[in-house]
Parts: structure tokens; C-alpha cells; sequence
């Protein structure tokens, strides 16, 4: 899920299909999305009221979790979605991570089975929330005996990995920025900038502080060289177990999953309005060149904005041209190079004299019959 929405759209859209067909339909679709996620939703006409849905899903970090399966807590965080509705076969489809049994039949007839639909297709973003709630729960389970721990790498997007260190009393979240325009990596360097500043201010005490830094910080010490060969920096956030309380916990989860999709989003909206307003500039140049033209009486009214575009193309050949002619022009004039103090060096050591001889010479004739 590369975007803000918790929910699949697709699997949305197929699952209200299901469930507002007039007559009950056969259905054993494949469906995938961004991210190697892997849908299979199955439903028979021999039991209308029953819909079958699969997910295979990768871990935020395999090194974590259980290699057997889902742990108890997310399985209990999709059991949270609806206990009517939703159940849970044991043991899930070959190829599948989780197989659910959705009964269309205990669904409120009222804008309350749109939503728990909409909830039961964000079955994915639960899945790996529920993996990072896990270890940011544990903010205080510190272990001074231990020390440093690890960083874990958890990866959300593809190729947009991310890192979680337990340190004393809190936990850091770092985030590797890689961008592929230059101009992408200016916006964004200013942005992490002045998120540092705002964050900084007394007015937002209670958020995780942020830092930003163009190099990596000293916990990632011994990772993966691609991993930490970026052109943003890296941007870091300390989360407390002030942030991870009630329903902080889910807000604090979602905001670090979609920080790549945000900032991204934010790059890609800030090039547009700077594209934008150097649109309008033009266009309000141009203006000003067309009255200008109008009131000087070379051109006549109504020709608009094609023939100003024309007229405007035409002379900024013209200068081209021009300087172009002159460029090459100076380049074929051989320049000296002057050197402040060599015209009086030149004068005293490398100007020879003038001498005149008081022997004359006469020009001696040879003749071709001479031997």
C-alpha cells in the first residue's frame, strides 16, 4: 500500500459486488497489489452467504516474528475487526499467511456494513501494524544489562526500508531518504529543515522530536552500504511512551508506515506549484509584452495570444543568433593574457636593443658561370 488509504480499493470493490449482487454470483479471483501482496477471494454459489479471503503479505522484518505464522497479537488485532462477521480458518490456504471466513448474512443492512466492509479490506495494514505495534508497546522494557540493541529493519514499501533502535526510556525511528531528481532532493532537503525547526518549538512539545542529519547516525553502524547510501539524509524520530498510549499507539504506527508515501507526496506537490507560478510568470510577461506592442501600434488587435507567442519565440531567436555571431567572433580574436607587472619586466629584461654597426656590407652577387 503505497498510498494513505488503509483499505485495498480493489478488494473493496469486489467484496461490495459480493455482498449487493441481487443473486448470488461465482467468484474465485487472484488480485495483487504494490508491494507483493496477494489477494485470492472466494465465493460459491452453493453458499451465497459465505465469502472466503486469503492474504499473503511480506513481514515488516523477518527477523522478528515468528517464520511459523502470524503471532497471537496480530491475530487478535484482526479478530478486533468484527467478531459477527469475520472468523478466522485455522490453518490458512497453502501459499497464505491468513485465510478469513467473511458471513455476508450478519451484516447490518445500514451504512454500517459499508464500514465494517472497508475495515475487513484494510486487512493488510492491520496485519503489519499490528507488527510494529508489538515493539513500540515495549518502549520501557529497557535492559541496561543487555546493552545496545540491535536495529531493526522493517520494510513497508519496496526498496524504502526503515530502522527501529531501543535505546533508555524510548525507541528511534530512522529513515534513509533516496530520491531520484536533484530537484526532488533540494524540496526535500528544506522540508526536513524546517520540520526540525517547527518541531523544535515549544508549541509542539508533545510530538517525537525529529532530526535530520545528510549523514547516517552512529546505531546503524555495521549496515548494509545500500541500505545507508542515500542522497536525502536521514531523518530520525524519537518516540516515547508518551506516544504510544490509548489511541496515540495506532496514530504514532500509521504516521511512521506512511512517512516515505507523505514526504513524497509533499515533493511532488511543491514541484507542481513552483511549476505553477513559473507558468503564471510567463504568462503575465507576455501580457505585459502584448500591451506593450498594442500601444506602440505594431500590431493589430486581435491577433491574441498565438501570434504574441510567435513574435516573443522570434526574437529571443534572433538574440541567439546574434550572440552566437558575436561568440564566435570574439573566440577567433587571440586574446593575451595579461599579468599585472609584466609590461614593465618585459621592458627592462626582454626588450632587446637597438645597435647599429660602423662596418658596412655589400651585398656579394654570385654569378652562375663563377666555379
Amino acid at each position: 500500500m503505497a498510498s494513505f488509504e488503509r483499505a485495498s480499493p480493489a478488494l473493496k470493490e469486489i467484496l461490495l459486488r459480493i455482498y449487493n449482487a441481487e443473486k448470488p454470483i461465482e467468484v474465485d479471483h487472484h488480485l495483487y497489489e504494490f508491494g507483493s501482496v496477494e489477494y485470492h477471494i472466494k465465493s460459491s454459489v452453493s453458499e451465497p452467504q459465505v465469502t472466503y479471503l486469503s492474504i499473503s503479505t511480506p513481514f515488516l522484518s523477518q527477523g522478528v516474528f515468528l517464520s511459523y505464522g502470524l503471532s497471537p497479537f496480530t491475530l487478535k488485532m484482526v479478530r478486533q475487526i468484527s467478531t459477527d462477521v469475520l472468523h478466522i480458518v485455522e490453518p490458512a490456504n497453502d501459499g497464505y499467511q491468513l485465510t478469513l471466513r467473511l458471513d455476508f448474512s450478519k451484516l447490518p443492512h445500514n451504512k454500517e456494513s459499508l464500514k465494517i466492509i472497508t475495515e475487513v479490506s484494510s486487512v493488510q495494514a492491520v496485519i503489519l501494524s499490528s507488527q510494529l505495534k508489538e515493539i513500540l508497546q515495549n518502549v520501557n522494557s529497557w535492559d541496561s544489562s543487555q546493552g545496545m540493541y540491535k536495529p531493526i529493519k522493517l520494510i513497508y514499501h519496496p526498496k524504502e526500508p526503515f530502522y527501529v533502535i531501543r535505546q533508555p526510556q524510548k525507541i528511534v525511528a530512522v529513515f534513509p531518504m533516496r530520491f531520484k531528481d536533484n530537484s526532488d532532493v533540494i524540496i526535500a532537503t528544506s522540508f526536513f529543515q524546517e520540520l526540525t525547526d517547527v518541531v523544535s518549538l515549544k508549541k509542539w512539545a508533545k510530538v517525537p522530536p525529529c532530526n535530520w542529519s545528510p549523514i547516517p547516525p552512529l546505531e546503524l553502524r555495521g549496515e548494509p552500504f545500500e541500505d545507508l547510501s542515500t542522497n536525502g539524509g536521514f531523518v530520525s524520530f524519537d518516540i516515547s511512551s508518551h506516544h504510544v498510549e490509548g489511541k496515540r499507539l495506532d496514530k504514532t504506527v500509521w504516521s511512521l508506515l506512511n512517512f516515505y508515501a507523505y514526504v513524497k507526496h509533499h515533493v511532488k506537490c511543491t514541484r507542481g506549484f513552483i511549476q505553477r507560478r513559473m507558468r503564471r510568470r510567463l504568462d503575465n510577461l507576455v501580457e505585459v509584452l502584448e500591451k506593450s506592442r498594442v500601444e506602440d501600434g505594431q500590431i493589430k488587435k486581435g491577433q491574441g495570444w498565438k501570434k504574441m507567442r510567435k513574435m516573443v519565440g522570434s526574437k529571443s531567436k534572433m538574440i541567439k543568433r546574434r550572440w552566437g555571431e558575436l561568440g564566435k567572433k570574439i573566440k577567433r580574436i587571440r586574446f593575451r593574457i595579461k599579468i599585472h607587472g609584466f609590461a614593465r619586466f618585459r621592458r627592462r629584461w626582454l626588450t632587446m636593443s637597438s645597435f647599429s654597426s660602423s662596418t658596412g656590407y655589400t651585398k656579394l652577387q654570385t654569378n652562375g658561370n663563377n666555379n
